[in-house]
């Protein structure tokens, strides 16, 4: 019989970071082992069967059978030894029996294939009862774990080995992405499906690939983001560490079937706080899977190749095109100039260096088109490619075309072009800038030797050009995350403040001189205060426009007290505004709002405002609170920013003064949970400072859409 227990030489795993069990456990048991490969037990059993010589693996299954020459044992209580990491793959009516057949035991790391009850609160039963043990769940409702540095495979399928670490809460999509790496010469250092993610989420697994020395890009795909501040710090940490990572997520579509309760509400969807965290904290938030695995390509080939340039290290914007036609270096051109990049007129140094290698029809500007010299000497693209990157007018080339297909054409050409692909590299790393090739051919000789020295090879150009853009991005420094203040020593909105104005005035936020009243008299009285022309309004609702509960430029008494009758007439409001005009030259309007998200707490946007916010709409959005650096930033950041900074000769406004608004309206909802809305539309800015025209709040004890 061939023993499958782990010897005196196993292999015991470095410091543990509290989740070592998961990757590298001591010993196993597979709950559920089949001998039917048409079953979850069975690629769990071989799975766990071939890292036997680093540990020892128990397969459990109380009919009997035997595995590979291991036998299944009937219960976990029968095991010679308690093993560290129990894995569940038994009908869902017995997993809570496993599991705390297991605990008593002593085991105390649990991952469950199948679901952990009839219902989510059997699941979330089920996880307290491990960890008010000590133990920790994975899942359950998941596809397992998978680390190539220890030999773990605990999952269905097969995993490329290679340096990105996935963290997926789709079990098929880790599968898919698996493929499409190992056609790309990549693979994974470890794969976590999370399933449910009753106990550990994506912020844990993340955070254990940060620790991970052997991984070394970052891929994940989360449709829950449970506590979404706790996973962007571990993004942040990802950043620090230098691992770069790339995120995918559901929600891009419009969301429907939630009544939204101020502009705000309307304006900030789940994805948009998303795209705003991966900002903030440095990571990448891509569309398709396709995206992530050709972003993944070329991270992990720069990983293999010494970059020394500062310009390697610090920009990636200027590309230069070389092709051998004309057709595949324009189209490649425009490509790249669509995702955003420079494809840059050359230097006449340049051009003279990179015409000394071409033949006469040749094209030396950018794009360059060998124009037949690459097929008359293949060392031609080295040379010509060299010259470009040594050459300082560019941050990276791009090769687009024949190269590589010259072997399958002839096969007399394999040694040449092979060698050709290594004086490739060679100039890549030579000048620490890099090289990214896009090729008509597929596994050949040449494009291993490319892909085993570093340089990342694709199928189409625009998977070239989109890798290009996207590492780009990442160059960009990220925000500084701002905590959360805690809200002790603010008294609560309904309790202390009449008014969404009367709080943010509090925190510094300008309004126009205002009185309030219930009644036309009052009206008349405080009119005569605040001064003619004036704008009245009604108090308490969102869109005031819409409902009828704004009428401005207000002359005199009879047409304030007509305005009073329809505005109470339509909009049933008990409290009035009676306010100054607001009228300073070269003003702006702005919408400033926050929302508390269930998963990322205080949520701010900031955009173009005013009765058009949500018809043309122009926002950006970040976690509240925020700095007055990162508020500026965020207005520089709006489509709309060059009518801020001054259009046709009119002066900007003054940015400092909207920076400084934006900031007081985030730590104001910030410091107030008992907010779930807190809004200024408009924000009129100008020249002179920032005045807010409007505020409206949502108190989270109201229904939707009754506000202060």
């Amino acid at each position: 019989m061939t023993s499958f227990r782990a010897g005196t030489g196993t292999v015991r795993r470095p410091a543990d970071d509290g989740l070592g069990p998961l990757f590298d456990p001591v010993s196993i048991a597979v709950v559920g082992a089949s001998e039917n490969p048409a079953k979850w037990g069975y690629w769990l059993a071989s799975g766990a069967l071939a890292g036997a010589g680093r540990r020892t693996v128990h397969l459990v299954n109380r009919r009997g059978g035997a595995l590979l020459g291991e036998p299944f044992l009937p219960a976990l209580g029968a095991l010679p030894a308690v093993p560290e990491h129990v894995v569940v793959a038994v009908p869902p009516e017995y997993v809570r029996q496993v599991v705390r057949e297991g605990l008593e035991l002593g085991s105390r790391f649990f991952t469950v294939i199948t679901a952990g009850g009839t219902d989510a609160d059997d699941e979330r039963a089920l996880a307290r009862e491990i960890t008010s043990r000590g133990g920790r769940l994975l899942g359950p409702n998941c596809m397992g774990v998978v680390d190539t540095t220890t030999e773990l495979r605990l999952s269905w399928g097969d995993f490329p080995t290679g340096g990105m670490g996935l963290v997926s809460q789709s079990g098929s999509l880790a599968l898919e992405i698996g493929r499409m790496l190992d056609r790309a010469g990549e693979g994974f250092s470890r794969v976590v499906s999370l399933g449910n993610q009753r106990d550990i989420d994506a912020a844990d697994a993340l955070g254990a690939l940060v620790r991970h020395e052997q991984t070394r890009v970052i891929g994940a795909y989360v449709e829950d983001f449970k506590d979404g501040r706790r996973l962007a710090g571990a993004l942040a940490a990802a950043r620090a560490a230098g691992k770069p990572v790339l995120l995918l997520t559901v929600g891009r579509s419009p969301a429907s079937g939630r009544a939204a309760a101020s502009h705000t509400g309307a304006l900030v969807s789940e994805h948009a706080t998303v795209a705003a965290m991966c900002r903030d904290t440095g990571a990448l938030l891509l569309d398709t899977a396709g995206e992530l695995v050709d972003v993944a390509t070329y991270l992990l080939a720069g990983h293999t190749r010494r970059t020394t340039a500062p310009a390697a290290a610090g920009r990636l914007h200027r590309i230069a095109v070389v092709g051998d036609s004309g057709g595949q270096g324009g189209l490649a051109a425009d490509t790249l100039t669509a995702a955003g990049l420079e494809v840059p007129s050359l230097s006449a140094p340049t051009e003279r260096a990179v015409g000394a290698h071409l033949n006469a029809a040749a094209d030396c500007g950018n794009p360059v088109d060998l124009a037949g010299s690459g097929e008359a000497d293949l060392s031609t693209y080295a040379r010509v490619s060299g010259e470009l990157l040594r050459s300082g007018d560019v941050d990276a080339v791009l090769l687009t075309g024949y190269f590589g297909d010259y072997t399958r054409a002839n096969p007399a050409q394999l040694v040449e072009e092979s060698e050709v692909a290594h004086a490739l590299a060679d100039a890549s790393a030579e000048s620490g800038r890099p090289l990214v090739v896009h090729t008509m051919a597929r596994d050949t000789p040449a494009l291993a030797v490319l892909r085993r020295r570093g340089i990342p090879v694709y199928e189409r150009v625009e998977q070239a050009a989109g890798a290009l853009a996207h590492a780009a991005r990442l160059l960009r420094p990220p925000e500084p995350l701002t905590p959360v203040p805690a809200p002790a020593g603010r008294p609560l909105v309904d309790a202390h403040y009449a008014s969404a104005r009367e709080l943010l005035a509090s925190y510094g936020v300008t309004f126009p001189v205002a009185e309030f009243v219930s009644t036309a008299e009052e009206a008349v009285a405080a009119a005569e205060l605040v001064g003619y022309p004036l704008a009245l309004k009604a108090m308490g609702l969102a869109h005031k426009t819409e409902a009828g509960g704004v009428a401005l430029g207000v002359a005199e008494e009879t047409a304030l007290r007509a305005a009073f009758a329809r505005m109470e007439k339509a909009t049933g409001a008990v409290s009035f505004t009676v306010e100054a005009m607001a009228t300073p030259q070269h003003a702006h309007e702005l919408i400033v709002g926050v929302r508390r998200d269930v998963s990322f707490g205080p949520v701010v946007m900031v955009g173009m405002g005013g009765v058009t916010a949500e018809l043309v709409p122009d926002t950006v959005v970040a976690f509240a609170p925020l700095t007055t650096e990162h508020a500026g930033e965020l207005l520089r950041e709006l489509r709309h920013a060059a009518l801020l900074g001054g259009w046709r000769g009119a002066p900007g406004i003054h940015t400092e003064a909207a920076a400084a608004a934006v900031c007081a309206v985030a730590l104001a909802a910030a410091e107030h949970p008992e907010l779930t809305e807190l809004e200024v539309n408009p924000l009129l800015v100008h020249p002179g400072g920032a005045i807010a025209l409007d505020a409206h709040g949502v108190l989270s004890a109201q229904d939707t859409g009754v506000g202060f």
